[in-house]
């Protein structure tokens, strides 16, 4: 009888062990029911939960997180850009990064300065006007760095971003500050030296480090802490608000 308690016992707790690890994780967490091993590199701090099949299901970057303000209220596309690249190695800070990034006029002979050129307008104080900048410059100013290392995201799709975090390398995207749809009223016709373009000021950008079947993850600039979580749907939706902007690295492991 008393062997036959201590077996019925082991298996109870066998049961529920199994139902602890094969249960999801909550939304929020790097996991899934998929989750095999982590890997650490030595080369960045950054965590990875691999599965068994090729592409991994989650996903989570230890990048640098650095904070925008006060030096730079609109200087999110480079305070970005500074966390991608210190990942990498790069000894660069977003003061530095922000005095090299091409810049262009707000206003100049009744145009405007177009985004796609260069930042637009003042990124240091809102007591003079400014926008901001999209991909090209930043890959421009990104290439400096790390000649022939940069990828070019953009029009791509979350896959493609999945697959990036995937080989350890951190994605810089713009999005909607809002996580959402760009409030319609919010949009404005722009006519510039090369033509009329739509801009919102309900634009951001941030690093993108990791990702679960739930959540997207991100180092916000404007946000207290790394590793923010955004539902992957609305991280999409306010991806797609601005044409699928995104700039990485090639692989740690290249």
């Amino acid at each position: 009888m008393k062997t036959t308690g201590i077996v019925a016992i082991l298996l109870i707790v066998g049961v529920l062990l199994f139902t602890l690890v094969d249960g999801e994780m909550l939304d929020g967490e790097v996991g899934s029911e998929d989750l095999v091993t982590m890997k650490s590199s030595p080369d960045a701090e950054h965590t990875t939960v691999e599965t068994s099949r090729n592409n991994s299901s989650a996903v989570l970057i230890d990048a640098p997180h650095i904070q925008q303000l006060p030096e730079l209220p609109r200087g999110c596309e480079v305070t970005s850009l500074s966390m991608m690249l210190q990942h990498a190695g790069v000894d660069v800070d977003k003061m530095t990064l922000a005095k090299e990034v091409k810049k262009v006029p707000y206003q100049e002979n009744g145009l405007y300065g177009n985004p796609n050129e260069g930042f637009v307008g003042n990124m240091y104080t809102y007591d003079e006007p400014g926008l901001s900048v999209y991909h090209e410059p930043l890959e421009e100013l990104a290439n400096q760095y790390m000649p022939n290392q940069v990828k070019n995201l953009t029009g791509s799709n979350l896959d493609e971003i999945k697959e990036s975090l995937s080989n350890e390398s951190p994605v810089l995207v713009i999005l909607a500050s809002t996580y959402d749809e760009v409030p319609e009223e919010t949009w404005e016709t722009w006519e510039t030296k090369n033509g009329t373009i739509q801009v919102s000021r309900k634009i951001h950008s941030v690093l993108v480090t990791g990702f679960n079947k739930h959540s997207v993850f991100i180092n916000d600039p404007l946000h207290p802490t790394k590793n923010r979580p955004i539902d992957i749907e609305n991280f999409k939706t306010a991806w797609e608000e601005f044409g699928n902007q995104a700039i990485a690295l090639a692989s740690v492991d290249q």
